[in-house]
């Protein structure tokens, strides 16, 4: 994308490190300037720059508004690009909201399976079907045939058996990823109340210090909001926990069974990662939890057992009082 458009900034917030890492090289190829998201550098975005924004964001699920996003970039004459692979089809639709290009990581989502490797960019049906302009020479920049001619060049093409395994994994998309979403909402609401036990009573608490999803934000009940237009058909199935400690959070993967501890998401299996294992950027006490379709009382279960073992290596010695939260669910 980047290739294509090559602009002389680009805008670009938390995410993904692997997206910054290829703005460092373009930077060092090109000289491109790498701004944040910040309104005083946002204001520095000129004609044919990029505002790119991954919603909701790696590795917290929060969503950002793509809304104020797009209308900063109309105004600036920039492109909006949209990293989108956290919140796929059908949870939310960037082109709905002023997007150019939206961008996901195939090898989750799309993908589904942990069995492919895939990346995907689509284009705003205005912007591919642009001609060029003599005196714009933006206009027609995002063609189709550009795009593919570019990544035939650069080598990016998919093989036979991974094209047949997206096809394949498409098929169920929207049923894997609504329920992925949905569990994961329950299973944020049930820890977001658990681990808000201060008084000692849960087990939850004792280790959870606070859970991040974009259905904690504000507006995520409202119908009005940006949020909930944003992101009409659910939550996305990523989300984050904060442990209490360093420690807690690099053992408890090995403290659950359901839950694989990998460096993905996406899967139809339920994944933890200690996310501080790959990004050194991100916080210590970041466990980044993927959920994915099994039945989410399993999921609660496996997730409250991990939290006893941790507990009870953290104090072998006083018994104190604990819930049976299987029974604090919420409907």
């Amino acid at each position: 994308m980047l290739v294509r458009l090559n602009p002389r900034r680009i805008a670009i917030g938390d995410g993904y490190h692997g997206c910054h890492g290829v703005a460092a090289i373009m930077a060092r190829l090109t000289g491109l300037e790498i701004l944040t998201l910040d309104e005083a550098d946002l204001a520095k975005l000129q004609r044919g720059d990029v505002l790119h924004v991954e919603t909701p964001l790696n590795p917290t699920g929060e969503a950002r508004d793509l809304a104020h996003y797009a209308s900063v970039a109309r105004a600036k004459g920039a492109f909006l690009t949209v990293d989108a692979t956290f919140a796929p089809p059908p949870l939310q639709d960037p082109f709905e909201l002023g997007a150019d290009v939206v961008m996901h990581s195939g090898t989750k989502y799309f993908g589904g399976h942990s069995d492919m490797l895939c990346g995907v960019l689509a284009v705003a049906p205005a912007r591919a079907a642009e001609r060029e302009e003599n005196g714009n020479p933006l206009a027609g920049i995002l063609g189709i045939e550009k795009l593919r001619e570019d990544r035939l060049l650069l080598g990016g093409v998919m093989g036979s058996l991974e094209g047949w395994l997206g096809l394949r994994s498409l098929r169920t998309l929207e049923l894997r990823v609504r329920r992925q979403a949905e569990t994961a909402t329950r299973l944020v609401a049930w820890l977001a109340g658990a681990s808000a036990r201060k008084n000692g009573s849960s087990v939850v608490a004792a280790v959870v210090d606070r859970v991040s999803h974009a259905s904690l934000q504000e507006g995520a009940a409202d119908e009005s909001s940006w949020l909930r237009r944003q992101m009409p058909g659910g939550f996305g199935p990523v989300f984050a926990l904060y442990m209490r400690t360093r420690d807690q959070a690099r053992r408890l993967p090995s403290k659950l069974a359901l839950f694989h501890h990998a460096t993905s998401l996406g899967g139809v299996e339920s994944l933890v990662e200690w996310r501080r294992m790959t990004d050194p950027r991100c916080d210590e006490c970041l466990i980044r939890v993927s959920i994915g379709v099994e039945a989410w009382e399993d999921l609660r279960d496996d997730l409250l057992q991990g939290f006893e073992a941790l507990a009870a290596e953290n104090d072998k010695t006083t018994e104190g009082p604990k819930d049976d939260l299987r029974g604090a669910l919420v409907r």
